[in-house]
């Protein structure tokens, strides 16, 4: 099994800043993309961003200049620097990792979410 536990979410105003944290940990062998989500009520989810093992990074075009996605592949964890936060980016954030396990199999897992809320 692999868990991932976020962090990092919370309450900011126009304009402000975030970091959100995803850590990976149980039967990994190795980790080859990692990636950011997120939901807002009444909307789908959505990629914000992914990055892969080699470092190569996909935004989401509402996404692109103000949030950075970037890993650690000693700690398994990937993060997302978000800056200048709209309201828009009010959402649930998801994690989400792709990778094989010890045993051999392939495996997609998904954080429990956490809440930004950007607000004055």
């Amino acid at each position: 099994q692999v868990q991932l536990v976020e962090s990092g979410g919370g309450l900011v105003q126009p304009g402000g800043s975030l970091r959100l944290s995803c850590a990976a940990s149980g039967s990994i062998f190795s980790i080859s993309a990692m990636g950011w989500y997120r939901q807002a009520p009444g909307k789908q989810r959505e990629v914000v961003a992914r990055i892969t093992s080699g470092g190569s990074t996909v935004y989401a075009d509402s996404v692109k200049g103000r949030f950075a996605i970037s890993r650690d592949n000693a700690k398994n964890t990937v993060y997302l620097q978000m800056s200048s936060l709209k309201p828009d980016d009010t959402a649930v954030y998801y994690c989400n990792v792709l990778g094989s396990m010890t045993r051999g199999s392939d495996f997609t897992s998904w954080g429990q979410g956490t809440q930004v809320t950007v607000s004055s």
